[in-house]
């Protein structure tokens, strides 16, 4: 029979190892702002407090370089989020074509905050990308994309791995699980070739490859709860930012998205 003083010892030395094993790793669940395209930035913010959302990737549609925001829309956007105790890790800016855009896009990220850029560029752009944001602290995303009836130069993994080739490591891959599903193309096997790349994740599930219908986390075809697992075996660190594209009010749905994704972090 074992005496209390054994056991306390007993007792003592699991407590101890278990004091050496790491708490398990989760993923950080936020948000892409695309999400609510159709909100103001005010509505927004009241809409991510609620969920506890405390990291995002700014990707409005106005602050996009198609139509470039000011320094003050900016600054103002950065004041609110930083009064709500919410953080912008990212800013989307679509393309950069030329110096001007690039231009932009170093400061509007400075101005919100933001340590990276997620977008996409070509050519001698992705040299001039790299050149300036290593100067400049930050790091750049290239983005996947599908678009109906259009060839778009990262549709695949390897097309994201091409344009990253003799490239810093200041330059990354933002993945995102939908596009890369619109696009045919395996998720799972787009975290396990772009893993030592990754900025970003932007999660989100599509209801049928060749088409960008938005489905709710799980119940599409884009293997978000195998996505995720990768995304833990590879020891992910970034921002898993839910990105939800669907007109009209999205409340109750990215309600669930949320608590989906929290579920499997």
């Amino acid at each position: 029979m074992i005496t209390r003083r054994e056991f306390a010892r007993t007792l003592a030395a699991g407590i101890a190892v278990a004091s050496r094993i790491p708490a398990a790793h989760r993923l950080n669940i936020g948000i892409g702002t695309y999400t609510y395209h159709n909100l103001s930035i005010d509505d927004m913010i009241t809409r991510l407090v609620a969920l506890e959302i405390k990291e995002i990737e700014m990707s409005h549609g106005e602050f996009m370089l198609m139509k470039p925001p000011t320094d003050e829309m900016c600054q103002d956007a950065r004041n609110k989020f930083d009064r709500a105790g919410i953080r912008c890790v990212s800013y989307y800016t679509a393309t950069i074509k030329n110096d001007a855009d690039l231009n932009y896009a170093v400061r509007f990220a400075k101005l919100l905050g933001a340590h990276n850029v997620t977008g996409d560029a070509t050519g001698d752009m992705l040299r001039k990308i790299d050149e300036r944001f290593t100067r400049e602290g930050l790091t750049f995303g290239i983005h996947n994309h599908f678009f109906p009836g259009k060839r778009f130069p990262y549709e695949s993994p390897d097309d994201v791995l091409k344009g990253l080739s003799g490239r810093s490591k200041t330059m990354g891959a933002t993945l995102d699980t939908g596009q890369f599903t619109s696009c045919g193309q395996d998720p799972v096997e787009a975290v396990r070739k772009l893993a030592p790349y990754l900025k970003m994740v932007h999660l989100k599930d599509i209801q049928a490859a060749g088409g960008e219908v938005n489905v709710l986390l799980g119940q599409g075809i884009a293997r978000i709860p195998d996505v995720m697992k990768e995304l833990h075996k590879i020891s992910y660190r970034g921002l898993v930012a839910i990105e939800y594209e669907k007109e009209g009010d999205v409340d109750a749905d990215v309600r669930s998205e949320v608590a989906y994704a929290r579920k499997l972090a």
